[in-house]
């Protein structure tokens, strides 16, 4: 399977590590990867996109590159448990970090019994 999307860009590195310091109060690690995924309904092929993954609070987060400025994001907290934000795809990576860490924070307090 070949890698057809470009890696994270140093700028896109940065808007998440600063995303996440601004979330959390502090650096969070995040470790790069490649997903296997369809970029559409219609392929057949699955396509191997770059991944940036961190965990924090029990949860387990995952962005995906899947083009220039495309952008897919899930969190989960086991394999029965995972969530994306009801939207299929992003052209701004800011307002996909920010949208997948505020919705999680929205999760994390309805789990916890604050909603």
């Amino acid at each position: 399977m070949k890698k057809a999307i470009p890696d994270f860009t140093e700028t896109d590195r940065w808007v998440v590590d600063t995303t996440l310091k601004e979330r959390y109060g502090k650096a969070i690690e995040v470790k790069q990867a490649d997903v296997e995924l369809r970029l559409s309904q219609a392929d057949r092929e699955l396509t191997l996109c770059p991944a940036l993954f961190w965990a924090e609070r029990e949860a387990g987060f995952v962005l995906a590159k899947t083009g220039d400025n495309r952008f897919r994001c899930q969190f989960y907290y086991s394999v029965r448990e995972q969530y994306g934000t009801g939207r299929e795809e992003y052209d701004d990576l800011a307002e996909c970090v920010t949208a997948l860490l505020k919705l999680q924070a929205d999760h994390e307090a309805q789990r916890q019994g604050n909603s």
